[in-house]
């Protein structure tokens, strides 16, 4: 299952009733209701009394005073924080709200606003939670819009997988033999100077050295990522299919991408192409770890040169033994488990902490890292 919502206080729901009128008896709005506030009122605050767009109907208006102040939150924030403050049934009504009410139509029916947004990545965040409300115009702008914030995330994270898994040359390596540009002219003045001539003056070259660019030689290997997709987990499910990408470029690594919810979606066929797969990712649902996990166990060939990935919060939506019992055979059979909290830029350890240690105990590995970091990791396992 997806992340659970914080639960507020009774004091906190009443603030967020009463707005303003009610910071005088009960005191400060908590952060996470401050935030609640703040994105209800960026809405339902623009209210001028009017019916249809751009008001509600009398019936149905809130009397919200905005009592915290002016809200900086652009569309796609706006968008991006409901979805990690509210439940589904809730964000729907929301987003039915701004378009259909309000006529706040900038990211999901107006192809022209799309086209003159800035690319990023919160941008790229609200589409692909959007993209089931566009119409085909929209989506096919929103589709460029993708593929142009990919491409820059793709070749950041090019370069990253390059330098982490590019070798080094080790020029105190030679062999007699090699090529006019790989001649070590100092080794070979040194293994030759027995053979100076002193009364001719010269240096009589019979052992000539060239110097070895010592790279690292990949053996094969098998790259499972496994990626929750619900709905808390959007930003790891954009950088696992960047990384995946690259990945499975690299010589020697055969590279799956797995998308999970209460289903398993082998995503491997479409991995080298990140955008394509992103628009086809289907956000929310619950979460079954155990069974994503079990289904990759079974695509592994060789286990000691196998390793799987799991992007997830890890909040469960399963019995908990079937994951623990999945993984500590894993481990058993000499696989590598690595267990990921987040898999964005900024990698924020929010996580089921007690499953976590459990899967640690089973035998698997667990932390939080950015895709560069990740890059790294594998770099040292795999090479």
């Amino acid at each position: 299952m997806s992340r659970p919502l914080p639960d507020l206080d009774i004091a906190d729901r009443w603030r967020l009733l009463l707005g303003e009128a009610g910071t005088g008896s009960l005191g400060a709005i908590g952060p996470q209701a401050f935030a609640m506030d703040r994105a209800l009122a960026w809405l339902y605050g623009r209210d001028d009394g009017k019916d249809g767009p751009g008001g509600l109907a009398p019936e149905d208006r809130l009397d919200r005073h905005g009592g915290l102040g002016p809200s900086a939150l652009s569309v796609p924030d706006w968008i991006n924080e409901i979805h990690t403050l509210f439940p589904k049934e809730t964000i729907e009504r929301l987003e039915r709200d701004a378009i259909e009410r309000y006529g706040i139509d900038e990211v999901v029916t107006n192809p022209e606003v799309l086209a003159r947004a800035t690319p990023n990545v919160a941008l790229l965040q609200a589409v692909l939670r959007t993209k089931h409300l566009m119409n085909p115009a929209v989506l096919a702008m929103a589709r460029t819009l993708v593929a142009q914030v990919v491409r820059e995330l793709m070749e950041k994270m090019a370069r990253r997988v390059e330098q982490a898994f590019s070798g080094r040359r080790q020029p105190q390596r030679t062999s007699a033999r090699g090529s006019a540009s790989q001649f070590a002219a100092r080794e070979t003045l040194r293994r030759n100077l027995r053979h100076y001539d002193a009364r001719s003056g010269r240096l009589v070259v019979r052992e000539p050295r060239f110097r070895v660019d010592s790279r690292r030689v990949m053996e094969p290997w098998q790259l499972l990522i496994l990626v929750d997709q619900s709905g808390s987990m959007l930003g790891s499910v954009i950088h696992a299919a960047v990384t995946a990408a690259c990945l499975s470029g690299l010589p020697g690594i055969k590279t799956h991408l797995i998308a999970f919810d209460t289903e398993v979606v082998d995503l491997t066929g479409q991995s080298d192409d990140p955008v394509d797969l992103l628009m086809n990712v289907q956000l929310g649902g619950g979460t079954l770890i155990g069974k994503a996990v079990g289904y990759a166990a079974d695509l592994i060939e060789v286990p000691r040169r196998a390793i799987v990935v799991v992007i997830s919060d890890f909040y469960e939506g399963a019995e908990e033994h079937l994951l623990i019992g999945h993984v500590r055979a894993l481990t058993a059979q000499g696989t590598t488990v690595l267990g990921l909290a987040a898999l964005d830029e900024r990698a924020d350890p929010v996580y089921d902490r007690e499953l976590a240690a459990r899967l640690v105990d089973a035998g698997a590995h667990v932390g939080a890292m950015t895709p560069g970091q990740l890059a790294g990791w594998l770099s040292e396992k795999l090479g």
